[in-house]
C-alpha cells in the first residue's frame, strides 16, 4: 500500500537546513498494523504528513498503492485524503461548536452524501467507538477519552482503508490510552491498515510491526 524510497524533507531555519526527513525508505502493506516511534522533533510528523498526502517530499518516490504520488493530480489527491485515509490527531481537532455526531458528519457533509446514509452512518461510527449515548454532547462536555473517540468515529465514518494517528494517546491517561488503543487494533482486525506515530515505547510495541525514526532517519525495530 506505501512505499517510500529515499524520501527527504529539508527546511531553512535561518541560515541551517534541518533535515526532517533524510533519505527516508519504509514500506508497509495492505493490512498491517505498524507504528512509527521517535523522539519529539525526529520527523514523526512529517512523516505523517506526506503519507497523509498533507505534504510532498523535497526528494525521492511515495508510492500509494503501486502509483507514485507525483502522478495524481491535485483533485485526486484531495478524493485520496477525503475518502482513503482517516486521520486522527494528539488534540483531537474537534469543532467546539458542533455537537459529537455533528463533528462526525462534517466530513460526509463535505462529500455530498445523502442526509439518510449520512445519519446511517454516523450512528454506525458512534457505535464502534462506543459513544452512543454522548452523540448530543458538546467537546466542552466530553472527557479527553471520549473526545479522541469522537475523533475516531470522525476518521472512520467515511470508510477509509488507513488510518493515521498522530500520537493519539498523547494526551490520555494511561487506562484511557488502553481503551482507545483497542479501538485500533479492532479497527485492524476489521481490515485498516493502521499507521500510528508516537513516542511512547509501550504504544508502540502494541503494533504487531515497529519502525524507528531518529534526525530523519528510519529504520526497522524489533517489537
Amino acid at each position: 500500500m506505501i512505499e517510500l524510497k529515499n524520501i527527504s524533507k529539508v527546511y531553512q531555519v535561518g541560515d541551517e537546513a534541518v533535515w526532517a526527513l533524510d533519505h527516508a525508505c519504509m514500506h508497509i502493506d495492505d493490512g498491517e498494523f505498524v507504528s512509527i516511534i521517535g523522539p519529539s522533533g525526529s520527523g514523526k510528523s512529517t512523516l505523517m504528513n506526506i503519507i497523509g498526502c498533507l505534504d510532498v517530499a523535497d526528494a525521492g518516490e511515495y508510492l500509494l498503492d503501486s502509483i507514485l504520488i507525483e502522478d495524481y493530480s491535485e483533485l485526486e489527491l484531495a478524493r485520496i485524503r477525503n475518502l482513503k485515509i482517516g486521520f486522527v490527531f494528539q488534540n483531537f481537532n474537534l469543532i467546539q461548536k458542533l455537537t459529537a455526531e455533528e463533528n462526525i458528519e462534517l466530513p460526509l457533509i463535505y462529500q455530498n452524501v445523502k442526509i439518510s446514509e449520512r445519519k446511517e452512518r454516523v450512528a454506525a461510527a458512534l457505535n464502534r467507538v462506543k459513544l452512543e449515548k454522548r452523540a448530543k454532547h458538546l467537546p466542552t462536555e466530553l472527557s479527553g477519552g471520549q473526545q479522541q473517540r469522537v475523533a475516531i468515529a470522525r476518521a472512520i465514518v467515511t470508510m477509509p482503508s488507513l488510518i493515521l494517528a498522530d500520537e493519539p494517546t498523547g494526551n490520555l491517561d494511561s487506562k484511557t490510552s488502553m481503551e482507545i488503543m483497542e479501538i485500533f487494533h479492532e479497527l485492524n482486525s476489521n481490515g485498516n491498515t493502521v499507521v500510528l506515530i508516537t513516542h511512547d515505547e509501550t504504544v508502540a510495541k502494541q503494533a504487531v510491526r515497529s519502525i524507528n525514526i531518529l534526525d530523519g532517519k528510519v529504520s526497522e525495530v524489533a517489537v
